[in-house]
């Protein structure tokens, strides 16, 4: 009896982690999914109303100062996220969404719901394959996600470039090389937030902050790869 009791301890263990990646996942996929639907809502509301699409993209100040604060806030809710609780990281993720969702109006304006939905449905399939191959391969991804970064601040710089050039070749390169990059990226995202609950959170309050960076991070992965494909699926109006 003795000589099973090392097994048994490491089976309950190992039941332990797999229940705590399991937990932790299923918090970063809702609260993705509450971003999600709360992006869409607003960007709908927002592109019915004549009023607010005016102010919005009639402004570049409020335009460029919604983008601004867009970016202000990742970057505050990833430095700070230790710091935060887990009630005001919820709140300035929540924000952020409902900011994106003002500026990602513009999608509803340029295109046809038909190629909005469909591109979304593409994108939800993709975006779910990748992330369950994230979850279950054994092989490393952490040179896939460094080269996807890497590419990824290549792209930036090129899309600066083209709002200058004006070149649609390159538009359609940069739009390729974004799919390229968000399913890539995608997978080694997953992969890594399994990683995290696999070593474990200090408390349950670490675990939900986490959740909602790694929510965030998802959330990120999931908008872009659809706006690429938006690019190059989509039938404007």
């Amino acid at each position: 009896m003795e000589n099973n009791l090392p097994d048994s301890n490491f089976t309950q263990k190992q039941l332990d982690i797999s229940q705590g990646v399991s937990v932790y996942l299923t918090k970063v996929y809702n609260w993705m999914a509450i971003a999600l639907l709360l992006t869409g809502i607003v960007a709908y509301i927002t592109s019915q109303s004549e009023v607010m699409v005016q102010a919005i993209f009639g402004s570049k100040i409020l335009f460029f100062g919604i983008i601004i604060g867009e970016l202000a806030l990742v970057g505050y809710i990833s430095a700070r996220i230790h710091k935060l609780s887990s009630y005001n990281a919820t709140l300035l993720f929540l924000a952020y969404t409902v900011l994106n969702g003002l500026t990602m109006a513009v999608i509803f304006l340029a295109y046809t719901s038909a190629s909005i939905a469909s591109t979304f449905m593409i994108t939800a399939g993709t975006f779910g394959i990748m992330s369950i191959y994230g979850y279950f391969t054994k092989s490393d991804l952490t040179k896939i996600g460094n080269l996807a970064f890497m590419a990824l601040i290549g792209i930036i710089i090129a899309s600066v470039v083209n709002m200058f050039m004006q070149s649609e070749m390159m538009s359609w390169v940069i739009s390729y090389l974004g799919v390229a990059i968000f399913i890539g990226l995608t997978a080694y995202d997953t992969q890594k937030l399994k990683r995290i609950a696999i070593n474990g959170f200090e408390n349950e309050e670490s675990m939900e902050k986490n959740a909602i960076l790694g929510a965030l991070t998802l959330y990120l992965d999931f908008i872009n790869l659809f706006l690429f494909l938006l690019r190059i699926l989509g039938n404007r109006k």
